[in-house]
């Protein structure tokens, strides 16, 4: 089935739908080639190789993900609500895109001991997103010198929330009780700065 879609979006979009719900290395490439409906040369023009597709898949994704929790941080109306509209952002996230069984740079992460440059780049970048924001929202809450600490614990319950929505917890049950963990993390910051 083709669609108005191009080519190279075709494979982004096959990508996601398999690499990221089955794993990239129980992915092979004909079953990518064979849902976008594209000829290998295709997908060497485009991308060079399989890890350069999954580069530019996880770029995409990362842009998609940015606006969802941009989003979320908008629709927040107080420094609090900034802090920890990543979890609502996850949410409407998970609902709104092609789903996942989790974060997929963690799952890439995992199954790429050895990722070449590109791919490093990548992976690294999520968490360069997730550090800065995090970091950069918490200043207005419990100021700059508690502000890395209470990132890294966000970053933490964030991280433990992926891991429960891939044991089969349900997604708003997950953010739920990381909504809860964070404003105990949040509340214990502001007593050590206090």
């Amino acid at each position: 089935m083709t669609s108005q879609l191009s080519a190279r979006d075709r494979l982004l979009d096959a990508a996601e739908d398999l690499a990221f719900t089955q794993g990239v290395a129980a992915t092979p490439v004909d079953v990518i080639l064979k849902q976008a409906n594209v000829a290998p040369a295709t997908l060497y023009a485009h991308f060079g190789n399989k890890e350069g597709l999954i580069v530019q898949a996880l770029q995409r994704r990362l842009g998609r993900w940015d606006e969802a929790w941009r989003l979320a941080i908008n629709k927040a109306s107080t420094p609090r609500e900034r802090l920890v509209a990543l979890l609502p952002g996850l949410q409407n996230y998970r609902e709104s895109v092609t789903p996942a069984r989790w974060c997929p740079f963690l799952g890439v992460a995992a199954e790429s001991p050895h990722p070449g440059d590109a791919l490093q780049e990548a992976l690294a970048s999520d968490t360069q997103l997730l550090s800065t924001r995090l970091r950069e929202l918490a200043i207005p809450v419990v100021g700059a010198t508690g502000a890395g600490a209470l990132a890294e614990e966000l970053l933490l319950i964030y991280t433990g929330v992926l891991g429960m929505i891939l044991r089969g917890v349900a997604t708003g049950d997950a953010v739920a009780l990381g909504l809860k963990t964070s404003q105990l993390a949040i509340d214990a910051a502001l007593n050590e700065s206090g």
